[in-house]
């Protein structure tokens, strides 16, 4: 009987017990042992097929999915998938209704993200020379004051707390979206494109700036032409602030559109020049030269933004812009122009041969296999160049590949702890979690969503991807492709590793039953196991049943 390796779903069932487990006692469930299904030779069955693309272009499947796609045919559902408007996503839309924040305009979401500095800095009047006072009076006079520092207090920290909620509640929608989203891969594609162009949300303003990055920047051209979304994201006020380039100015002996206010910026900050061509287009052996990482940051000069603590809107600044002659991979810009220097570097990066490559390497690496295959990245390479970088069209020559329906492919990938979760809830049929816990479980298997310092973004492939969320343990993420399947870091069998799971399991869900009983852990820091109710209310919450359940199931680690 072949295996099939189960998910570490140690921190899942932590998270039921925590949250549900007050009204209820269970036994302890048992884990299943699960192996990647790679010694079977042949073509792919049609039930195989069916699994391998929900794996591959959704979140895993949800009940009933397997059936509705038997029933209308892969070729089909592909094709349906990748015209995610034509698909009717009602359950999304009641799921937002839940965050109002991820619908601010940005610059109410400036003033939200601004407010608690203002309020620190807000001036507090000298108090008034006081008289002698009766001893009553001094006393009243002194509990107003206290009073009033207290109500200073508590506005400062529902201040904190708005601000704060721009990244939780754009964390949580990620991640609902994955989970109850019929457009399954519009979500597979912004995850993919969120990665590629990888924004830290930990660095000063992105926190309301990637509300917008995420909105108006990614999902509009998830599934549209490379140049649009290149361009979209140059543009960005998260992308600028992130990689500097709204520092960036000409140097003092350069030209410029505009007089030089005293006291403006000087200098060029080659960040953005560079992690454009590595990272977003040509690729480290793209073919670039320092000399071109430092004509394409002259030709981004003055791409700045208005005043990224409080205001944040993209806004070129002629005044800071090198209007010299550049030449940027052989191709000449001629000097006194502006802010077409950048769309110009733009258009020549997007239709670039190693741009092509590049980007089809990528995308057969998350679709195919952690080692392309090269004859299809070629083909889909050619179809980027000859389509202008239609993504739809390179999905379809990776979808109706003969390697991406191989037997070395199925279930080949290794999630992500972002794609571990949410298959794991979707093959619950859960609900979409309208709170932080769920976002904050995905932190703690060690892939924070926003949260790759970076511009890199996560690892893409198996290796990598198992040593995430080391410090949960070694193998917790399980072994990649090139180790024995459910080794532990030691060497150990299968049978060995997957007991050691279990025997982590039970002993998790006994620590967890204590909690809920009423025996918290001393000092325990308010986080994923300090809400102790599931908000059934909202939507939330997947109860100890539901988790009893998953850990009683075998759901894949293995895409």
């Amino acid at each position: 009987m072949r295996l099939a390796r189960s998910i570490p779903l140690l921190p899942l069932a932590a998270l039921a017990w925590a949250g549900c487990a007050s009204t209820h006692t269970a036994s302890t469930p048992t884990l299943t042992a699960v192996t990647p299904a790679t010694r079977r030779v042949g073509a792919l069955s049609s039930d195989e097929r069916v699994r391998h693309v929900l794996n591959r272009l959704a979140f895993g499947p949800r009940p009933g999915d397997e059936a509705a796609v038997r029933a209308i045919g892969v070729e089909r559902w592909i094709a349906r998938q990748l015209e995610p408007d034509s698909i009717d996503d009602r359950d999304v839309d009641t799921v937002l209704a839940h965050f109002p924040t991820t619908s601010l305009a940005l610059a109410d979401a400036a003033q939200i993200y601004a407010r608690p500095a203002a309020l620190r800095a807000a001036p507090h009047p000298d108090p008034t020379p006081r008289l002698p006072m009766t001893p009553c009076a001094d006393r009243s006079a002194t509990t107003l004051a206290h009073l009033e520092a207290r109500d200073d207090s508590l506005v400062l920290t529902q201040a904190e707390r708005a601000g704060s909620r721009l990244l939780t509640d754009l964390q949580a929608t990620k991640l609902a979206r994955a989970v109850v989203s019929r457009r399954q891969l519009q979500e597979v594609m912004v995850d993919f494109w969120e990665n590629h162009f990888s924004v830290y949300s930990g660095k000063g303003p992105e926190r309301y700036l990637l509300l917008s990055f995420d909105r108006d920047v990614i999902r509009p051209h998830a599934l549209g032409r490379f140049h649009d979304v290149l361009v979209a994201v140059a543009r960005s006020p998260a992308m600028l602030y992130y990689l500097d380039n709204w520092q960036s100015a000409a140097e003092p002996e350069r030209p410029t559109l505009g007089q030089r206010g005293r006291g403006a910026r000087r200098g060029i900050n080659e960040n953005f020049g560079r992690e454009l061509l590595e990272l977003h287009t040509l690729g480290v052996d793209g073919g670039y030269t320092q000399q071109d990482v430092i004509e394409v940051a002259r030709a981004f000069t003055g791409w700045t933004i208005e005043d990224p603590e409080r205001v944040g809107r993209f806004v070129f600044r002629p005044e800071l812009h090198d209007a010299g002659p550049k030449v940027v991979l052989g191709d000449s810009l001629p000097a006194g122009r502006g802010v077409e220097d950048g769309e110009d570097v733009l258009t020549l990066l997007a239709r670039h041969p190693a741009t092509a490559r590049f980007i089809a390497t990528k995308l057969v690496r998350r679709f195919v296999s952690d080692t392309p295959p090269a004859s299809l990245v070629k083909r889909a390479a050619r179809t980027f160049r000859d389509s202008g970088g239609d993504i739809r069209a390179v999905l379809r020559t990776i979808f109706s590949s003969r390697e991406f329906f191989s037997r070395a492919a199925y279930r080949a990938k290794i999630k992500s702890p972002f794609e571990l979760v949410a298959s794991a809830l979707r093959g619950l049929g859960a609900a979409a979690d309208t709170t932080p816990r769920t976002a904050q479980l995905v932190a703690q298997l060690g892939e924070p969503l926003y949260g790759h310092d970076a511009p890199n973004g996560y690892p893409e492939t198996g290796r990598p991807l198992a040593r995430l969320g080391r410090p949960a343990g070694p193998d917790e993420l399980g072994a990649g492709p090139g180790r024995r399947a459910g080794a532990g870091s030691d060497g150990e069998s299968v049978a060995q590793a997957s007991r050691r799971r279990a025997r982590a399991v039970r002993a998790a869900s006994r620590r967890h039953r204590g909690r809920a009983a009423g025996r918290p852990r001393a000092g325990r820091a308010a986080g994923v196991g300090a809400a102790r109710r599931c908000d059934h209310d909202r939507g939330a919450g997947v109860g100890e049943s539901g988790f009893s359940a998953a850990l009683s199931r075998p759901f894949p680690l293995y895409a």
